[in-house]
């Protein structure tokens, strides 16, 4: 639907800068290039990322969602450096603006269609938690503010004569999906780079800080990455020594329960179980233990900054 939506309005965009010559409505028109490669390449993507894991593929295909933020960031980028190259030209080599209120007509319907099309895309994407719906969505979004300060300044331009105002506003939304463009491929390259998600990190954190259960004595070294809609968690959990095997695997499971229970995602738990020494009977809050050495004294809140250290917090 967003492909098949984008290539009309960018036809409706080229009518527009037919009619008028503007050179702001050709920045707008150029952005909607980048939503149709980037809409047809974001449909593949996120067929791909639905499919399940296989022998070549342990932790599925969703880094692919990456790939597609990554190429619709650098067309943006790209179509960013042409409309400002475009405007700088037209600086010294003005062109004759007309029919402004029919191309101002046109592009009115264009950003009503995008802002209605890119807040479905975003609210899909909080449901199926999918990061190549919601980078689609927001970039619809921004098009459609982008066209609403388009026509403010076209309209300024059709009442006041000023036709320099043209080139101004190039110069502003160039500049603005430059901006937008770096984001996206900021994005994108750090979950290639597998860069830890601090807020994901604050979530989990938070859920088991509620959650906690007085056998799980620490968590630490926890890292969180994204696969398309699926999460992988690594961490470390601290438990009594002295429990038996059957013992810790029911904890571990306890844990991997309660992070997809309330984390509202598909998660992958990989959790190594450590036995607790004595030095962490000052925090440890299981009651009536057999071998502790010192009586609890202080008390850890598991957050973000706590719980990604690869260390007992002694």
């Amino acid at each position: 639907m967003a492909l098949a939506t984008g290539i009309v309005l960018m036809l409706v965009k080229f009518t527009a800068y037919l009619l008028t010559n503007s050179n702001a409505i050709l920045t707008d028109a150029m952005e909607s290039i980048v939503n149709v490669v980037a809409s047809g390449f974001a449909f593949y993507s996120i067929h791909l990322a639905a499919r399940p894991k296989d022998q070549n593929h342990p932790y599925g295909h969703g880094k692919v969602e990456f790939f597609s933020v990554f190429l619709e960031g650098g067309l943006i980028f790209i179509a960013g450096l042409l409309i400002l190259g475009k405007a700088c030209y037209n600086i010294f080599f003005p062109e004759q603006v007309g029919n402004l209120v029919e191309g101002m007509g046109l592009l009115a319907f264009t950003g009503v269609v995008n802002f209605v099309l890119g807040t479905y895309m975003v609210a899909q994407s909080k449901q199926l938690n999918s990061l190549t719906l919601l980078a689609d969505g927001k970039h619809l979004q921004t098009d459609a503010y982008s066209t609403v300060g388009l026509l403010v300044g076209l309209l300024l331009m059709h009442l006041t004569g000023l036709w320099w105002i043209d080139i101004v506003l190039s110069i502003g939304l160039g500049t603005y999906i430059l901006f937008n463009g770096y984001k996206l491929l900021r994005k994108s390259i750090a979950g290639l780079m597998d860069e830890s998600d601090t807020k994901l990190v604050g979530q989990v954190a938070g859920i088991l800080q509620t959650y906690r259960k007085d056998d799980w004595i620490d968590v630490h070294n926890l890292r969180v990455q994204r696969y398309g809609h699926e999460l992988h968690i690594d961490c470390h959990v601290t438990l009594p020594n002295y429990y038996d095997l059957n013992r810790v695997h029911d904890e571990v499971s306890a844990v991997d329960a309660l992070i997809n229970k309330h984390l509202h995602a598909d998660t992958e738990l990989f959790i190594h179980a450590d036995p607790c020494v004595p030095a962490c009977c000052q925090y440890c809050r299981v009651k009536g233990c057999p071998i502790r050495s010192e009586a609890q004294h202080k008390d850890i809140m598991w957050d973000k900054k706590i719980i990604s250290k690869n260390e007992k917090h002694f």
